[in-house]
């Protein structure tokens, strides 16, 4: 087995995910840099230089996860850490900008494909992820899961008038990350006592392709708390949802 941290991004070839990955490894990690196009991963992969692994996942796709998760048992035995980041705003074809995605995703006029391709991947490809990668958390001495959530999937923020962002609050992305908030706390119940430990974070409103970058923050600024958080050693907590700077958000 590898002496050093062995990690699991995913959707990791841009974004959040790319600017984890790229972190981890500068600070001592392996990080297997986990992309639905492989060709892409491999491209973030040799941005990123020694220390990161392409590695073709498709969180929508079983057997392209216990394809993933076969791998890493057989080249390195175990996993320490997961993070669970990829994760999709819409599925239309080109830029949608902000306020039209908000004028077209209400509850009355969404397209119910759409929110169930969103979950597909936001809700339910974290949970298929983790249940092919818990078997390889549980062989690790130090194992920790961060799922990527967001402030907007926050019931109580949401349910406060003055939340500047509570008019996106609609059955697609931010529901999604409202359903992912309740899939990790089913996981942190289930891992209650078991060693492996798991946290929920919100990056910040980063410029990213997920919001037609115009988010506020910059990739670096807005990755802080998921970085911060993915590098808590084993005294580190668990069971918390935050943002930057360990600030906890309502469930």
């Amino acid at each position: 087995m590898s002496p050093t941290r062995i990690a699991l991004v995913t959707g990791a070839n841009q974004g959040v995910g790319f600017q984890l990955a790229k972190e981890l490894v500068a600070n001592g990690v392996t990080v297997l840099v986990g992309s639905r196009n492989f060709e892409r991963g491999e491209a973030a992969a040799g941005r990123i230089g020694d220390g990161a692994i392409p590695i073709q996942i498709d969180v929508t796709d079983l057997g392209s996860i216990a394809a993933a998760a076969e791998r890493i048992r057989n080249e390195f035995g175990r996993l320490d850490l997961l993070v669970n980041n990829a994760g999709i705003s819409n599925t239309r074809e080109g830029a949608v900008s902000i306020a039209d995605y908000i004028q077209t995703s209400r509850a009355s006029n969404v397209s119910l494909d759409e929110v169930r391709a969103i979950w597909d991947t936001n809700v339910f490809g974290v949970l298929a992820v983790y249940q092919a990668m818990l078997p390889l958390l549980r062989l690790s001495a130090d194992a920790r899961i961060v799922n990527v959530s967001s402030t907007v999937g926050s019931l109580a923020t949401n349910a406060d008038p003055a939340f500047p962002y509570r008019s996106i609050f609609a059955p697609g992305y931010a529901a999604s990350k409202t359903a992912l908030n309740a899939m990790t706390l089913a996981m942190m119940i289930e891992l209650e006592g078991t060693g492996i430990k798991i946290n929920l974070v919100s990056p910040g409103f980063t410029s990213t392709n997920l919001n037609n970058y115009e988010g506020t923050e910059s990739l670096e600024d807005g990755s802080r708390e998921v970085v911060r958080v993915a590098l808590l050693g084993p005294d580190g907590p668990t069971g918390t949802y935050t943002s930057w700077e360990n600030a906890t958000i309502p469930w």
